[in-house]
């Protein structure tokens, strides 16, 4: 309903960015610098200035921008409002997550919300939780579900559920039979990491800063960005490493990999995270309590 060249300028006024702008909203470049062009036309002024690559609003552009968002936020009330009224949940919502969270935890709740919401089509995105983080911050996900904390405080997180870390080791490993193991015995073999930017990766980081190990020095054999990948180099013997205890029940079953709990125990929230918007539409509305029920029910197996 909203004026399609509005709807635009504003995400590319937001961002400051027509690339970002173009990937926002699932659209080609060219195609967003069409559309501006047409409202800078309707106006006959220029919305936004040029230079060295970067884009900033005019005087005018500002106004075009402040009465936007004031049209954007009264049709949000009246679409939330009529939704209300007819218990009508559609639309599109785009979630990003962690890599570790979208081939463990998102697929069974996404199925989920999907038999019960057929008519809501769904876009997931996935990186580290630093990426995800960075999608959040410039609006190119509605939510976001990450494994570390994050440090905006312009942002809304909120624990979804608790995660369990272990050590996993390959078969014949000399630390197999331990009914539990300390990182300082863990650090004596070769470690196998996750990435720079890895949720994963800053919690076992901050797990060990906790303690007094000034002693403790990481031999990192291998830094790899995905849990598949840790999991192939372990079970290759080429090296220990950490993981969520929820993404290795298929190598347990098959015997393929050693767990062993950590002493002490290393825990971790999964959080979501979004931006503080006064008004969102329902359908973000109703995949988030779909999925506060969902990590409850799972926590409550726990």
């Amino acid at each position: 309903m909203a004026d399609r060249r509005l709807q635009v300028f504003h995400t590319v006024a937001r961002l400051l960015s027509f690339t970002k702008a173009a990937e926002s909203l699932h659209m080609t470049q060219p195609a967003v610098t069409f559309q501006v062009r047409q409202l800078e036309e309707h106006f006959n002024t220029r919305l936004f200035d040029r230079t060295h690559n970067r884009i900033s609003l005019t005087e005018a552009g500002e106004v075009v921008y402040r009465y936007a968002d004031q049209i954007f936020e009264l049709y949000s009330q009246m679409e939330n409002a009529i939704r209300d009224i007819t218990g009508d949940i559609r639309g599109v919502v785009t979630i990003g997550a962690s890599t570790t969270i979208a081939e463990y935890m998102l697929p069974s709740l996404l199925g989920d919300f999907k038999s019960k919401y057929q008519d809501v089509a769904i876009h997931l995105k996935v990186s580290n939780s630093e990426g995800i983080v960075a999608m959040v911050e410039n609006n190119i996900i509605d939510l976001g579900v990450v494994e570390s904390p994050v440090s905006n405080k312009n942002l809304v997180v909120e624990a979804c559920r608790e995660d369990n870390l272990v050590a996993i080791l390959p078969q014949g490993h000399p630390l197999a039979s331990a009914e539990k193991v300390s990182f300082k015995e863990l650090l004596q073999y070769p470690f196998i990491c996750r990435e720079e930017g890895s949720g994963t990766r800053e919690v076992i980081m901050d797990y060990i800063n906790r303690f007094d190990a000034c002693d403790m020095h990481m031999k990192v054999a291998m830094e790899l960005g995905s849990p598949e990948a840790v999991k192939g180099a372990v079970e290759a013997g080429m090296g220990v490493s950490v993981m969520s205890e929820s993404t290795i029940q298929k190598e347990l079953k098959l015997g393929s990999l050693i767990a062993i709990p950590l002493d002490p125990p290393l825990k971790r929230p999964f959080l979501f995270v979004h931006q503080k918007q006064k008004f969102r539409l329902r359908v973000m509305e109703e995949l988030l309590e779909f999925a506060r029920g969902y990590c409850q029910v799972k926590n409550g197996k726990k």
